[in-house]
């Protein structure tokens, strides 16, 4: 009886093994999380929170945090527009001073034509629009830098809101219109507080996350989304696929403009007076926040969330220095420490997102 073998060839060469699906998983989802813009600033956000929760205990307490979150809300309005815009390619400089100027002109006209606060109140949002505009039409026709465009702008609305404000009430200040029809209404719009678990939360709070998921929805799941980025990537290319950039462009800078005229208005029914000095430097921490929240000062990057959690930063480190009874002066030290290393963290995040 014969035995026969079977030829080792017969089985072919052992196939090479497969790398493991799950490594292969893990840094397709890590590279992915990288490319995302806000994945700085979240690591941020969590190292300040932490450090504060430390070296402040107040900062632990419900109302304390409610409050953290009263001055992100103030200035994260701003900056989710502000971030639209520079994912645009542009930036608006006369954003700060803007709403004040929102909130000086509901003030004095409601006060001078002894009307119902609403009359006041849309037409500052009318006159918000048309700043806006201008600053759109402006950057289109002449072809000037927006930087230029919206210094010019800065410098006319804060000498206007000095001049007018004391032209018409011999004060640098309005007068209060806490008696006027409609007020009552406008506050509870703008600047009522709400009662979540025992804790008052700020209505502007609300209006934040609200216009936060609509500006996330906008950039990533709509066409004008993708303008947006189109726009501030390259003009040329936008164009040559259709896109209409310079109504994208006019349409952010009313954007912006619609923002002024709704933190002007939280201020004007929170406070009840207007100072006309008001509002000068704000544009430049708008424009950090958005920086800390992933977006590049040359356009074409970032996202609506991480405006939110730059914005969530500042409230954190504006409340936590009290909060620790540190010296405030220490803030703006914070803010210059804070923008230099979120432009590296974004610089390493990028670099690390697109290595092969």
């Amino acid at each position: 009886m014969t035995h026969t073998a079977t030829p080792a060839a017969a089985t072919g060469p052992a196939a090479p093994a497969a790398p493991p699906k799950s490594r292969t998983a893990e840094r397709s989802l890590a590279r992915r999380a990288l490319a995302r813009p806000e994945i700085g600033a979240l690591v941020a956000a969590i190292g300040v929170y932490l450090f504060f929760f430390i070296a402040a205990p107040t900062f632990r307490q419900a109302d304390s945090f409610a409050t953290v979150l009263y001055q992100a809300s103030t200035m994260g309005i701003m900056a989710l527009a502000v971030s639209l815009l520079m994912i645009g390619g542009e930036f608006d400089l006369s954003a700060g001073v803007a709403v004040t100027s929102s909130a000086l002109t509901a003030s004095m006209l409601s006060f001078q034509l002894t009307a119902n606060v609403w009359v006041g109140v849309i037409v500052a949002l009318l006159v918000s629009l048309a700043v806006g505009l201008i600053n759109g039409l402006l950057l289109i026709k002449t072809g000037l830098p927006s930087f230029l465009v919206t210094l010019a702008s800065f410098l006319m609305l804060q000498g206007a809101n000095l001049a007018i404000t004391k032209l018409l009430t011999d004060n640098v200040a309005t007068d209060s219109i806490t008696d006027m029809d409609g007020f009552d209404q406008a506050k509870s719009l703008f600047a009522s507080e709400i009662d979540i678990f025992g804790v008052d939360v700020k209505i502007t709070v609300l209006w934040w996350l609200v216009f936060a998921a609509i500006a996330t929805w906008v950039l990533l799941r709509t066409k004008f989304g993708n303008w947006i980025f189109a726009a501030g990537g390259s003009k040329e290319s936008a164009r040559a696929v259709g896109v209409p950039v310079n109504l994208t462009k006019i349409a952010l800078f009313m954007t912006v403009g619609f923002a002024a005229w709704f933190v002007g208005m939280h201020l004007l029914f929170e406070y009840n007076t207007v100072q006309a000095g008001e509002g000068v430097g704000n544009e430049f921490y708008y424009i950090i926040a958005a920086v800390i929240g992933g977006c590049l000062l040359t356009g074409g990057y970032g996202s609506a969330i991480g405006a939110v959690l730059g914005a969530f930063i500042f409230g954190m480190v504006n409340q936590g220095i009290v909060y620790a009874n540190w010296n405030p002066d220490w803030f703006k030290f914070f803010v210059g420490v804070m923008l230099l290393l979120a432009t590296l963290v974004n610089l390493w995040v990028r670099r690390q997102a697109t290595r092969r």
